[in-house]
């Protein structure tokens, strides 16, 4: 008997949504954030998402048909890669672009992050569903240890097009409004952080309104659970209250402040690189608001995408405390009901 088994990666679920149909539905979610950095940080935002957009499909496309050794079979190995295409890379790309300065003068920034997000957080790991962390977040890990253009941010001062630019400090890598609240300076307004006015910080953490209308649309379309983000957020807020001694005030400059949101929504969610079961990842988000809040306090910086990735470590063994109910288990007294 010549049969071929195919075994897939967990959970084995007969769904009439692929991944690429998801991976689509982020990518629209993404588009508000998007257009917003370009409205708010111009041209130069335009061609740091092209750059790392383009970057990261290309790492894929090259390091798929060098494993697949492209030179056996050209044709039969350029159409599997297509057909396999699952749009991962476009969105890895993207995240990247929006969590990174809009400085066309470190325009290998996108480029370089792009290929170690793909080559060496995604494809070495065995690519898509077998990445240990992030890979947009790796990525800007990477360029943030590697050059010290990740902490000199353009700032926005008005919706028409003025731009500044803002110095600061070498291991700030959020909004200077956030910053300039955790050294207890002055802070931003809500109106102003909630629609992108006069923040300095990354392409696609400025204006928080086109980032919740990402997600709302994320969570209509039943890709993300509602709850998982809010919690990640309140806690975040919340403990950052606990820690200014009890300091309501504290509250809405946490949680509009930085990339929290941009994090919270599209970054911490991430299929892979969370707990199985419902429980772990209400635990799991619980915990990273805590870690945000906590290491925001005790450093004066933005610590979203490195508590988000340290969090990511830990998800093993959170699936190793909290195991998961097999499909059409059943409890005892449910089961004697039954029969």
């Amino acid at each position: 008997m010549n049969q071929k088994l195919i075994v897939s990666t967990a959970p084995h679920v007969r769904t009439s949504r692929s991944t690429k149909q998801i991976m689509l539905d982020v990518l629209i979610a993404l588009i508000p954030a998007t257009v917003m950095g370009i409205v708010l940080f111009g041209w130069e935002a335009a061609l740091i998402i092209g750059l790392a957009v383009v970057s990261a499909a290309l790492t894929e496309f090259v390091y798929y048909v060098i494993q697949h050794k492209i030179w056996k079979n050209p044709k039969e190995v350029v159409l599997s890669f297509f057909k396999q295409f699952d749009f991962t890379s476009l969105i890895t790309g993207l995240l990247l672009a929006l969590v990174i300065p809009a400085s066309a003068e470190h325009w290998y920034m996108p480029v370089l992050g792009s290929i170690f997000a793909i080559a060496v957080v995604k494809m070495l790991f065995g690519g898509t569903g077998k990445n240990i962390i992030n890979p947009a977040l790796g990525g800007r890990i990477f360029l943030f240890i590697s050059f010290t253009a990740m902490t000199v941010y353009p700032a926005t001062t008005d919706l028409l097009g003025r731009f500044g630019s803002v110095s600061v400090s070498e291991l700030n890598t959020g909004a200077t409004a956030l910053q300039s609240f955790l050294q207890g300076g002055e802070t931003l307004s809500a109106i102003d952080l909630l629609i992108g006015s006069t923040v300095a910080g990354c392409i696609g953490e400025t204006c928080k309104i086109a980032l919740i209308v990402g997600g709302i649309y994320l969570c209509i379309r039943g890709v993300i659970k509602w709850y998982l983000p809010l919690i990640y957020i309140l806690t975040t807020g919340l403990f950052a209250v606990v820690l200014e001694g009890f300091d309501f005030n504290a509250f809405l400059p946490s949680i509009l402040g930085g990339g929290l949101i941009l994090g919270a929504i599209f970054m911490a969610t991430d299929y892979t690189t969370t707990p199985k079961s419902k429980l772990g990842n209400i635990i799991y988000f619980f915990l990273l608001g805590l870690l945000t809040a906590g290491l925001r306090k005790a450093t004066g910086i933005e610590v979203v995408s490195f508590c988000i990735v340290l969090m990511n470590f830990l998800v093993f063994l959170i699936d190793a405390l909290i195991k998961c109910r097999p499909f059409g288990y059943k409890k005892e007294k449910k089961q004697k009901e039954a029969k």
